[in-house]
């Protein structure tokens, strides 16, 4: 099996608000890939003392530990309870039912010698490569569907669109939300490898259109994760100025990358 990991901040004076995790059980039997996401606050706060990169860690840490040792759940389920065990750990102390307290996007995958499932909630994306070379994306596109002008500014957002139906959702307080994630599951047979990315590192594909999901697969597996990030920064860097790409509201953005061969 070949694994890598990368995550890079986007800007070296700040915290990377991304996590990345791969679970491998002692047994040597499965495994599986963790990709959050940490959404950046706005300036006006998030009614919550900790940090996205406190958060993140967090609710990182607890579906870890839930996705390689409870395999009796579903993946929904285990993001519902590392979600409710999360808000425990600062409920006492901070406002969870503001609508911007800290929270993530998720990618979940765990496989089996049967199977492999997989749960991805708001703008990260998994990849499935078949044992063919068939790419598959498995995407949640809510926020794409939102209409622009839901997104013009923070507060527009966090009233009409976010966490909300009709609009997108993403991990933060609610463990209800663990009902919106887009889920699956396939013969193990059926899936060669598998990649997690923030949007940081869907940008080449999804912003920069420097290729389709394929040819992004294949970047990573032939020259590695970090050429990925490599090459996103470069077009970010060209493209400082002028941003003529939508919706990109980031020179850079933190990256990260989970590769699996399984």
């Amino acid at each position: 099996m070949r694994t890598e990991v990368v995550s890079e901040p986007g800007a070296p004076d700040r915290p990377n608000e991304d996590f990345a995790g791969i679970g491998l059980p002692a047994s040597g039997q499965g495994g599986c890939a963790i990709v959050l996401d940490g959404v950046t606050p706005p300036r006006d706060g998030t009614g919550c003392l900790h940090s996205v990169h406190w958060f993140t860690t967090r609710l990182g840490g607890a579906l870890t530990e839930l996705t390689v040792s409870r395999g009796d759940l579903t993946l929904r389920e285990i993001l519902e309870q590392a979600i409710a065990r999360t808000a425990v750990a600062h409920g006492d102390t901070c406002d969870l039912s503001h609508p911007r307290t800290p929270q993530a996007t998720v990618v979940l995958a765990r496989w089996s010698a049967e199977t492999v499932e997989f749960l991805v909630l708001s703008d990260s994306a998994l990849l499935l490569r078949s044992p063919d070379g068939t790419v598959t994306p498995v995407l949640d596109d809510r926020l794409d569907r939102v209409p622009r002008a839901s997104l013009a500014s923070d507060a527009i957002a966090d009233a009409t669109v976010r966490n909300k139906e009709g609009g997108f959702f993403t991990a933060a307080a609610d463990p209800s939300v663990a009902a919106r994630a887009v889920t699956g599951t396939l013969p193990r047979a059926e899936v060669r490898a598998l990649a997690a990315l923030t949007d940081g590192a869907t940008r080449w594909t999804e912003k920069f259109r420097e290729g389709d999901w394929a040819a992004l697969l294949d970047v990573v597996r032939k020259e590695g994760a970090g050429a990925l990030v490599g090459r996103v920064r470069e077009l970010e860097a060209a493209d400082r100025e002028e941003r003529v790409f939508l919706r990109r509201s980031k020179t850079h953005d933190d990256a990260t990358v989970v590769y699996v061969e399984l």
